[in-house]
């Protein structure tokens, strides 16, 4: 800690003989240990950094489940405003994501895996303390994911990873939930949601969890963004490719004149859109196919069509 430049008591006196010790020492140790001009906590954002544009409430009393890859609605969001969400950490690579949205001043959603958050408590009250929304991922990100575990064993990982979570913040976080793998039923869907827990799908993926060099992800998320305009973004704060290209993409945010919206609990309605009679879910195919016949399709869905290559189980 750098502390202001202050006069000594024995300075102070030389220059005003006429002050009272005792008032002396008072102003050494007030000039001490005031804060800088200003009193900010954190310093103020470059002028040309990304900043945040606006920040939405998302009703802490009300659940919903939203994010078109999966659910037939989404945030109300204006044209060219994003909403950066981040799946699987605290892990190797989250530093460096940090320093990334530091610099921009930027703030984005964080859900947790539970055991990774017992491990590195650190990282998660950094991100935190830098102002960014923490959230749930479950406790193990099984990797038969949630959806092929009995309904109690699916709800007892959920439960301990939001515990986990919250003792390694030291605070509750926010009541917000991703599925690993995005792959859900309505019974855990429908539990969440009773608890006044938003189930957070996305509205476009970087797909980080495929290999490819940073440059590569760059230019495939910035061509889904600029082809659906706005909307929630995955990445994995757990992929080094995601925390190399990161400081770029937030660039390119900015110089192509996207905004960016922070989302955090609150008490008014969640702005929520649905989507138009021909929504197709993106991510109930690729669970078919990775999960094979043992998947249970969501009811939330109806015809739809796989619109890229499916990850791995469990990768989102």
């Amino acid at each position: 800690m750098i502390f202001p430049t202050a006069k000594t008591p024995q300075a102070l006196a030389e220059a005003a003989p006429q002050l009272k010790p005792a008032f002396l020492l008072a102003s050494f140790f007030a000039g001490l240990f005031a804060a800088p001009s200003g009193g900010a906590a954190e310093p103020a954002c470059a002028p040309d950094a990304l900043g945040v544009a606006r920040v939405i409430d998302i009703d802490r009393a009300k659940g919903a489940a939203i994010g078109l890859q999966t659910y037939p609605r989404t945030l109300d969001l204006h044209d060219h405003e994003v909403v950066l969400t981040f799946d699987d950490g605290p892990a190797g690579p989250t530093p460096q994501v940090l320093d990334a949205l530091a610099k921009e001043c930027a703030r984005a959603t964080f859900f947790l895996i539970g055991r990774n958050a017992e491990s590195l408590p650190a990282l998660v009250k950094r991100a935190a303390a830098e102002g960014h929304t923490i959230g749930h991922h479950s406790y193990s990100h099984p990797e038969k994911t949630l959806r092929l575990m009995s309904e109690d064993a699916a709800k007892a990982d959920i439960e301990k990873g939001i515990a986990a979570v919250d003792k390694a913040l030291g605070a509750k976080a926010a009541p917000f939930f991703r599925f690993p793998g995005f792959a859900d039923t309505p019974e855990l869907v429908a539990d969440l949601n009773s608890r006044g827990y938003t189930v957070f799908g996305s509205d476009l993926w970087a797909s980080d969890w495929s290999k490819m060099t940073p440059k590569a992800e760059l230019d495939l998320v910035l061509s889904r963004l600029e082809k659906n305009r706005k909307g929630i973004v995955l990445f994995h704060d757990s992929q080094a490719i995601t925390a190399q290209m990161l400081s770029e993409f937030l660039r390119e945010l900015k110089k192509r004149g996207y905004s960016l919206v922070h989302i955090k609990p609150g008490d008014t309605p969640t702005p929520i859109v649905d989507a138009g009679p021909d929504w197709t879910s993106t991510t109930e195919p690729i669970i078919a196919k990775t999960l094979g016949p043992k998947a249970r399709l969501s009811p939330q869905t109806h015809e739809h069509g796989a619109q890229e290559s499916a990850p791995k189980s469990g990768e989102p």
